[in-house]
């Protein structure tokens, strides 16, 4: 005898509840080894590592390009730090809006994070189909930069103020306008 309709639907949608449920508590879990995974919305977080209540985020890495991504070099103007990886959909729409913004705003920023497990030829090859203005330095996803929480979700924005003090985090795909925003409410409220 087959189940009617009427059994099916609530127990299909009570099954969809429970890995809805089960996937939330896996995002809201302590960071571990496992791969980062694409965050669905945009949501601001206190910063709370270290770096935030002790002063100035200090991180010196190389960039792709082979320079040198010095954050202290950048004292003195506001820095969108952007954890991001290849394979990332949210990640990749925003880097054009977010290499307009660089480019646009002579006080603001913007350095990429690669937060991927891809060889450094391959992700070179990327950035050649995907070129942004701004530095992009690739991070090691089993010990990533001791300055910044591990990102629990990709794309993962920081915003450090001009004394490179963590100001914000965002958790999720970010746009200018909300970069600018918190950008020009730091900047009235140090006035």
């Amino acid at each position: 005898m087959k189940p009617s309709r009427s059994r099916v639907l609530p127990l299909s949608l009570a099954c969809t509840a429970l890995l809805v449920l089960a996937a939330c508590q896996r995002a809201q879990a302590p960071a571990t080894s496992a791969p980062a995974v694409a965050a669905p919305e945009a949501t601001t977080a206190p910063p709370s590592t270290p770096a935030a209540a002790d002063g100035p985020v200090a991180l010196k890495l190389t960039a792709t390009d082979g320079s040198t991504l010095d954050l202290a070099t950048h004292r003195g103007r506001w820095v969108v730090v952007n954890f991001w990886a290849t394979w990332c959909h949210p990640c990749l729409a925003e880097m054009p809006a977010l290499s307009e913004l660089d480019q646009r705003r002579q006080d603001i920023d913007v350095v990429g994070l690669a937060f991927d497990d891809i060889a450094p030829d391959a992700l070179v090859a990327f950035l050649k189909q995907h070129p942004v203005a701004y530095p992009i330095a690739q991070v090691s996803m089993d010990h990533p930069p001791a300055a910044f929480e591990p990102p629990a979700g990709l794309p993962t924005t920081y915003l450090l103020d001009p004394q490179g003090r963590i100001a914000k985090r965002f958790l999720g795909p970010i746009t200018p306008q909300e970069i600018e925003q918190a950008v020009d409410a730091g900047t009235a409220a140090k006035s």
